[in-house]
């Protein structure tokens, strides 16, 4: 259990500082702290039972995102991402709010679909009614390949079959099993399915099957997020917090309005969602395939979340979105640094890490749209990405925080211009 999620000087801590930290507030053995410091967390011999093709590993950063209390819990959020300002902006955000209430999350059921296409008929609106007069019987045939889910409280609910008159293919039906997968990301589960009821479903259309696959528009496992903020937490000496919200609300108004505005205010929220799904072993494509496609469920690309003003002036964010991760199955179980991620999570289900996901989601677009509406996007960003361009021009040691503030100072962060800093320092005239 964690026992305090707030970081104090986290930042001014040396890597292991911070582990050890971490490892005492999370409760991990000491072992498990070792993996997480040392290279190799994930031997070879796993990596190559994992994928194709296997030559070694790729490292990416494994951080911690802080000051996150989400439904009363306080939660360390751990985060695998490459791109600087991502893990300070969540913390920055979740520490601003946590004093006014924190998130507040909740999502539906872990119901997946998996899709049964069937081509060939001259009477796919009669198909259709044939499909739902078999319904028990389709719905039996797919608990039979699953009773392990089943005795764990899930299995296939119900079915539904969609008609499509005229393709260019001619007419199709396509046959949705919904299924509780329960802590599982489902995607074996429901494939498996819906290989299992494909012989029933062409007897019973007199058509042929061809795809039998889910689908990762999971609109029907949802999880949603929602932030309470007063004005008087977004003020700064620069900025009244009255006109940040506003600030804010006209940046969401614009990704509202314009699709390729709101492109990039869904990869903002991604920036969040991303690196906890990466960090758990879950299937980030599936997450961003998902997303994307439910932000196009009006008929035009729209954004994730949604910012509006209180009676008494306080900024009330929101998101919704698909969310199919899971607690059991792929690289959560198999991947050592997965586990310990769950760990240090404290989740229990599959739908408390969706949630959780979706408001690290909602804290990263808060903090995109509260710089947006101030400084811009280069002043916060440029002192994080300014130290790997320093290390990209061959600083080291001391000489990278010299590069760093030489380069920040002159609003110039770039590897040549840093390159001609240290050749300057080498060299001085």
């Amino acid at each position: 259990m964690t026992k305090d999620s707030r970081l104090p000087n986290f930042r001014a801590l040396t890597p292991a500082q911070r582990l050890a930290h971490i490892a005492d507030a999370a409760g991990l053995s000491a072992e498990e702290a070792a993996l997480i410091g040392a290279p190799g967390a994930l031997p070879l011999e796993t990596a190559d039972g994992m994928i194709e093709n296997v030559i070694g590993r790729f490292e990416i950063p494994f951080g911690i995102a802080g000051n996150f209390r989400i439904n009363g819990r306080d939660v360390l959020v751990p985060m695998v991402v490459e791109e600087p300002s991502v893990v300070a902006a969540a913390s920055f955000m979740a520490k601003l709010v946590r004093d006014c209430g924190g998130f507040e999350a909740s999502s539906t059921g872990p119901i997946m679909r998996a899709q049964v296409q069937v081509i060939g008929m001259t009477d796919p609106v009669g198909a259709r009614h044939a499909v739902l007069m078999h319904r028990q019987e389709i719905i039996d045939i797919a608990n039979s390949r699953d009773r392990v889910l089943q005795d764990l409280g899930g299995g296939c609910r119900d079915i539904e079959v969609h008609v499509f008159e005229d393709t260019p293919r001619g007419p199709m039906v396509v046959v949705h099993l919904i299924v509780d997968v329960r802590d599982a990301m489902g995607a074996n589960t429901v494939n498996t399915m819906a290989e299992a009821v494909a012989g029933r479903i062409e007897q019973v259309t007199g058509g042929t099957v061809r795809l039998r696959i889910l689908s990762n528009l999971s609109d029907l496992r949802l999880a949603r997020a929602r932030v309470r903020v007063p004005a008087s937490v977004l003020s700064t000496k620069d900025y009244d917090g009255a006109a940040v919200i506003e600030g804010i609300i006209d940046a969401y108004t614009f990704a509202a309005v314009d699709p390729y505005r709101a492109a990039t205010h869904n990869k903002g929220i991604m920036n969040g969602i991303d690196p906890v799904v990466v960090a758990t072993g879950n299937d980030w494509r599936a997450i961003e395939a998902g997303a994307h496609a439910y932000a196009c469920r009006s008929g035009r690309y729209s954004p994730l979340t949604c910012w509006e003003k209180a009676r008494d002036g306080s900024l009330v964010g929101s998101i919704e979105m698909p969310m199919a991760v899971g607690l059991v199955g792929g690289a959560t179980k198999t991947h050592p640094l997965a586990r310990i991620a769950l760990k240090i999570l404290g989740v229990k289900s599959a739908q408390e890490l969706g949630e959780i996901a979706v408001v690290v989601g909602l804290a990263q677009n808060m903090a995109a749209l509260r710089v947006l509406a101030t400084e811009g996007v280069q002043r916060g960003h440029m002192a994080l990405h300014a130290r790997n361009i320093a290390l990209a021009a061959g600083a080291a040691g001391a000489d990278i925080d010299w590069v760093v503030k030489r380069m920040v100072a002159a609003r110039d962060v770039r590897v040549d211009y840093a390159v001609a800093l240290l050749r300057e320092k080498a060299n001085p005239s």
